[in-house]
């Protein structure tokens, strides 16, 4: 795991090893059509479709913050933007805006919908609706470690899912944030070059046959975030047996956010990775996300134990021979 790479962040290293047994991990991000249809079946509702719960903000927030009126809390997530010229890439509250009403049928708001993209990844969903989801299905988050494991396809130490070159042959490999084809980051000022998430499977499999483990939507993890874990878990004597992460949380590096606040680990980069801003859709880089955040380019993928796969064969064995 991790990377000592001179591309990688402080919170990527050291390299270390882990051992895993085996498990089954989802071929693509769970789809619009997928996440319907565990709404339709159990009425679930979202966390951008509720109203925010001032206990679950306060500890994200500067301490010593006051409470704000109650109606300025109203259901709704966090849609990219982009801006109209070139702008500083230490503020990023110049790309994001929180909207009231967006939510995963409304990606980027009361004005936005999900009709023709049944195949394209769910976004707007927190850590809990991920939960939920998995829950329903019989499987469960990955950990970070077997995250990174299934992104990396098999190679030892390279730098993206595919190798180490970014785009062999001049082939795209993911759906990032290409400063090549768009204007710089975060500019949308042309109309012509979509910015977005694009249909699962749009790009070639890595070597275990996943489809976007880089680019097009970060991914939930299982694991609470810390800058400092790869640090830690390299200490160990031995390479730790299937880890589940750290206990608690722990980011001093995001400004005013404490650094104690609640975070769990998102993976795998986004649309708006880019060369000049993130990088993140390389195999070992990390983040630290609010649970309670939803984002319109954030989404996930489950995995299954050994058990829960018998499990589940075992359950449709048994509908079939009804």
């Amino acid at each position: 795991m991790g990377n000592d790479h001179q591309m990688s962040q402080p919170n990527e290293r050291p390299a270390h090893k882990v051992r895993l047994t085996g498990f089954w991990m989802d071929v693509h991000d769970v789809t619009n059509a997928e996440f319907r249809r565990f709404v339709d079946a159990t009425g679930y509702v979202t966390t951008a479709e509720q109203k925010p719960r001032w206990e679950d903000l306060r500890p994200q927030l500067p301490p010593g913050t006051p409470r704000p009126d109650d109606s300025a809390l109203v259901a709704g997530a966090m849609v990219f933007v982009g801006t109209e010229t070139e702008v500083s890439l230490r503020d990023y509250s110049r790309w994001w805006r929180f909207v009231p009403g967006a939510n995963w049928r409304h990606p980027q708001g009361p004005g936005s919908n999900i009709d023709g993209k049944d195949e394209h990844p769910v976004v707007q969903v927190s850590y809990e609706d991920a939960q939920a989801y998995a829950q329903w299905t019989g499987k469960r988050l990955p950990t970070e470690a077997e995250w990174e494991f299934a992104a990396r396809g098999g190679y030892e130490q390279a730098t993206y899912s595919w190798g180490n070159e970014l785009q062999p042959q001049g082939q795209a490999m993911a759906n990032i944030w290409d400063t090549r084809q768009q204007q710089p980051f975060p500019v949308v000022k042309d109309e012509k070059v979509q910015v977005g998430t694009t249909p699962v499977g749009s790009y070639a499999p890595n070597g275990y046959g996943l489809y976007d483990m880089a680019g097009n939507v970060w991914q939930w993890t299982a694991d609470w975030y810390r800058a400092d874990a790869f640090m830690v878990q390299a200490q160990y004597r031995q390479p730790p047996t299937d880890p589940a992460g750290p206990a608690d949380s722990f980011d001093p590096s995001d400004g005013n956010v404490p650094a104690s606040a609640p975070k769990r680990v998102t993976r795998g980069g986004s649309f708006l990775c880019s060369d000049t801003y993130c990088i993140s859709y390389r195999a070992s880089a990390r983040r630290g996300t609010d649970p309670l955040n939803p984002m319109s380019h954030l989404g996930f993928r489950t995995v299954m134990t050994p058990e829960q796969w018998k499990s589940a064969q075992a359950r449709q064995r048994s509908i079939a021979s009804r």
